[in-house]
């Protein structure tokens, strides 16, 4: 069994879709927090210089998205076909276009621009939530294909990121991704990995 460790700042945002994979599968993992004081002598040691990372065997990889699609084929959460396959990544591309316009409005720093990318979000949020919403109510309660996928797994894992980002529960008005929320904390490796975790706000 290759030894893995997940290498990030001390929360949970972008590597918690990879620690809830781990803790699906019941794989265990080192769970690296690194102070943020410390990230200027980390970052030149990372691939590409930005975490999250895994690290199987001593072997670094970056990339969060390409990390949870390739443990979600080693654990059985990647479609059964190539067209799901396809759907799965496009929902979760999907997932990151929603934290990408968050993400710009979150961390904008001139309050001029703030307000404008503020207008987007009230606008793009809502819909790519409505959106989101109906495709679960049409696959049986979950992103794709009737069953649960990394998709559903990252959507999950991300929403504490996003609702820090967006200052209120993204979800509130959506009843089959509150579901699909309820659903996968119950996963037990999930719900443990939950309950024992480092606290943190994001």
């Amino acid at each position: 069994m290759p030894t893995y460790k997940v290498i990030y700042f001390p929360v949970k945002a972008l590597a918690e879709p990879i620690r809830f994979l781990f803790s699906y599968a019941g794989v265990e993992f080192i769970d690296d927090r690194f102070d943020r004081e410390k990230w200027p002598t980390i970052k030149p040691t990372m691939p590409f210089g930005q975490v999250p990372v895994l690290e199987v065997d001593g072997k670094k990889i970056n990339q969060s998205t390409a990390i949870c699609r390739y443990l979600a084929k080693q654990y059985g959460l990647a479609g059964k076909n190539d067209w799901e396959a396809l759907e799965i990544d496009a929902a979760v591309d999907t997932i990151h276009d929603v934290r990408a316009k968050l993400g710009a409005y979150h961390y904008e720093s001139n309050a001029e621009a703030k307000a404008q990318k503020l207008k987007v979000i009230e606008e793009v949020v809502p819909f790519y939530i409505g959106r989101l919403n109906e495709q679960v109510k049409s696959n049986g309660g979950y992103l794709v294909g009737n069953a649960l996928s990394w998709a559903d797994i990252v959507f999950v894992a991300l929403l504490d990121y996003l609702n820090f980002m967006a200052k209120y529960d993204i979800i509130e008005n959506a009843e089959h991704l509150k579901a699909l929320k309820d659903k996968v904390l119950s996963e037990p490796g999930i719900k443990a990995w939950v309950e024992k975790r480092p606290q943190s706000e994001c």
